[in-house]
Formats: C-alpha cells, sequence, structure tokens
C-alpha cells in the first residue's frame, strides 16, 4: 500500500491510499479519482515527503501536525459552507427524509441532517448509503 498526497485543480488537498504506484495511474487514466471536497477529476499527487522517525522529526511533526489540522479544519468550513448552500437542512427527521428522497426515483433532493446510530444502521440494511461529514464549528 501507498499513501499519496493529492492536489486538484481548486488546490484543495487530500490523501488517499492506493495498492501501488500503477493503481493510481490506472485510476487516473480511468477518471475515477475526484477531489473529496469539489469532485474535481483533475487530480495530481502533490510533493510528498518521506516519514523518518527521530526524536527531531517527532518535535517538528508536531508543529506540522498543528500546521495541517488549521489547513484540514479550513476545508472543513469550506465543506460545511459548501453544504449548507447547496442542501436542504432537515433536522433531526433525517431518516424519514432520506427514506422519502431515496424511494421516489424522481426526487433528486439534496438532504442533511443528523440520525442516530440506530437509524443509521437500519438505513444501511435498507441499502442507503450515507455520508458522515464532520461538522466542525464556525466560529471556534
Amino acid at each position: 500500500m501507498i499513501k499519496y498526497n493529492l492536489k486538484c485543480e481548486n488546490k484543495h488537498e487530500f490523501e488517499s491510499w492506493f495498492a501501488d504506484s500503477k493503481e493510481f495511474d490506472r485510476l487516473k487514466k480511468k477518471r475515477l479519482i475526484e477531489c473529496i471536497f469539489c469532485r474535481s477529476k483533475k487530480v495530481e499527487k502533490s510533493i510528498m515527503a518521506p516519514s523518518v522517525a527521530n526524536i527531531k522529526s517527532q518535535k517538528n511533526q508536531k508543529q506540522i501536525s498543528s500546521l495541517e489540522m488549521k489547513n484540514f479544519k479550513k476545508d472543513l468550513i469550506k465543506l460545511r459552507k459548501f453544504v449548507e448552500k447547496n442542501f436542504e437542512y432537515v433536522e433531526k427527521n433525517f431518516a424519514n427524509k432520506v427514506r422519502e428522497v431515496y424511494y421516489d426515483k424522481k426526487s433528486k433532493k439534496n438532504i442533511y441532517g443528523s440520525a442516530t446510530e440506530e437509524e443509521k444502521e437500519e438505513l444501511k440494511e435498507e441499502g442507503i448509503n450515507l455520508v458522515n461529514i464532520p461538522w466542525v464549528d464556525k466560529d471556534n
């Protein structure tokens, strides 16, 4: 397995794992790799540094991690704004509303809300796939 840092044409950065370097090339050629933030198919490998463990690099790792976390949080806030702008908020009635959308083949409604673990499991058993998004506070 190999992990690559990826970057899309809109400068979103994210990581992904591949069986080997050839798999990345094969999937890219088939246009099966897309940005997790904007769904752009124009994704390239970005510069990666190998991880070498020693005391000095571990100290630097904490600084890098903090910076990466800040960037990750910015990306999550962008994602939240995108969802709030383009999806209808159905509050805690999500499980029922997602069923309505799923079983009404004519409906192409985008919704978001919250569901209990039990509701998520029931939806999964019905064949309804959900995506959990870390919901970052905009102000904090």
